[in-house]
């Protein structure tokens, strides 16, 4: 990212959801990504409006999103970080960055603590996420430790531990 450039972040509005799906199907090989944000949008039990953020281009067109949404760990509320995209233009650019330290902000403002992420084990770490195994935490499906993560938002909260439930949208 240049010194010139900088990306703002908002809550998605209605106006945005195409320009939503658009990144998120752009970032991933298959748009089973951004079905499931359009899946996810519908599940009353699982939105969040305030944890969809957009980062936005200096002319104000969308080019990352991050969501948070509600899942489960043994039973205690919590949050699934999925799926965080960034149009492939605007990539290595701090931009997918920018949305996910936004959203977990915005996930801590709330009162949220435990946030569980699928992911690069070389990416999210730079956010607090750490194997959510070393917290008792674990997966509804077999995946490799170092790529299961969890973060607490707030360290005085009580941290859930057993089996993630994700939403119905994740098909798990």
């Amino acid at each position: 990212m240049s010194s010139t450039e900088t990306w703002q972040t908002r809550t998605e509005t209605a106006e945005d959801v195409m320009s939503i799906r658009s990144v998120v199907a752009a970032a991933f090989p298959t748009v089973s990504e951004a079905d499931l944000v359009d899946a996810l949008r519908r599940d009353d039990d699982a939105w969040i409006p305030d944890l969809s953020i957009v980062a936005t281009a200096p002319g104000g067109q969308v080019v990352g999103h991050a969501l948070l949404t509600r899942c489960s760990v043994g039973g205690t509320p919590a949050l699934a970080l999925a799926p965080c995209s960034v149009a492939p233009e605007f990539q290595g650019r701090g931009v997918g960055s920018t949305a996910t330290r936004a959203a977990l902000a915005a996930a801590r403002s709330r009162g949220e603590n435990a946030v569980v992420v699928l992911g690069h084990p070389e990416y999210y770490p730079r956010f607090g996420f750490t194997p959510a195994s070393r917290s008792h935490i674990s997966a509804p499906f077999e995946v490799p430790d170092e790529a299961f993560m969890a973060l607490f938002l707030d360290p005085a909260a009580p941290a859930p531990t057993g089996v993630v439930a994700y939403a119905a949208a994740f098909g798990i």
